[in-house]
């Protein structure tokens, strides 16, 4: 368990830093959780973030410190300063990009690097919803692959497989294993509902309306209702069932439930290979 604002190692149960002072919220002297800020303000070691226009259209303004960066998924970024360099690059190399592009994600990463003075990046999702700060302290997460934002360059990121059964539903067959100490960031479709699981406590999720959860949960992926026809006419796909203890962080929308119901009113080609408009009717 380290500092957030200078790096060094913390004493379990300290309410401030032996080494810099700074005051540490509860969530730090206690057991291994997600550690969210309420007000969606904090720091780390070389910049500040807070989180503003929630909870509908998040946007996340990250301050660097000179030559400090941030690593941010493909296409998050709105705005930055002026003296903010950009690269992009495969993280992980090429099986690394590999596995991201079968995830779902992009198979590049943009970092975002401060150079000559402080700077700020304005990041977003692209869908509407909100966006969460994740304090990790030597933890380990799982994040939907669509809910993965941006984090601390000393973050390690890598692809996980999710279990067979969530391609029979079409809701992905990867998540993304996130580890370590630093700012995570994670976007949702719609608010961000928390659900503390104690011990030996059960709970079932769509999997399209899940965000993240601790890496130390066990769950398995199955059928919403017991047998093909009953879950296909319930309208549900695969559900994850967690067993507690832990955490995790569940979407209030679901953006493919949308997508379905958008479907009919889109374009569709007519026999004749004419493009109409098809309202269902």
């Amino acid at each position: 368990m380290t500092c957030l604002r200078c790096g060094a190692p913390l004493v379990e149960g300290a309410r401030f830093c032996g080494v810099c002072g700074a005051s540490l919220p509860p969530a730090v002297a206690s057991a291994k959780e997600i550690a969210l800020d309420a007000d969606g303000r904090g720091s780390g070691l070389g910049y500040r973030y807070e989180i503003v226009h929630q909870p509908a259209f998040a946007l996340a303004l990250v301050h660097l410190e000179p030559e400090q960066s941030i690593l941010a998924e493909a296409g998050a970024m709105v705005a930055m300063s002026a003296n903010v360099e950009l690269q992009s690059q495969m993280k992980g190399g090429l099986l690394g990009a590999l596995k991201r592009a079968v995830a779902g994600e992009s198979a590049f990463i943009s970092t975002f690097t401060a150079r000559g003075g402080p700077g700020e990046v304005a990041l977003a999702p692209g869908a509407p919803g909100d966006i969460a700060a994740i304090e990790m302290r030597e933890q380990t997460f799982l994040v939907q692959s669509s809910s993965y934002l941006a984090g601390d360059a000393s973050l390690t990121v890598d692809t996980r497989w999710g279990g067979a059964r969530s391609f029979f539903g079409g809701e992905g067959l990867f998540v993304l294993q996130v580890q370590g100490s630093g700012l995570l960031l994670v976007s949702s479709y719609g608010a961000i509902h928390r659900k503390k699981l104690g011990p030996n406590d059960r709970y079932v999720v769509d999997t399209g309306h899940l965000v993240a959860w601790e890496g130390t949960m066990q769950y398995t992926l199955r059928k919403a209702a017991a047998g093909f026809f009953r879950s296909f006419v319930s309208g549900e796909g695969i559900v994850a069932e967690f067993t507690g203890p832990g955490e995790l962080l569940i979407q209030t929308r679901n953006l493919a439930a949308l997508a379905g119901l958008l479907r009919p009113f889109f374009p569709s080609q007519s026999s004749r290979g004419g493009s109409v408009f098809d309202f269902g009717s």
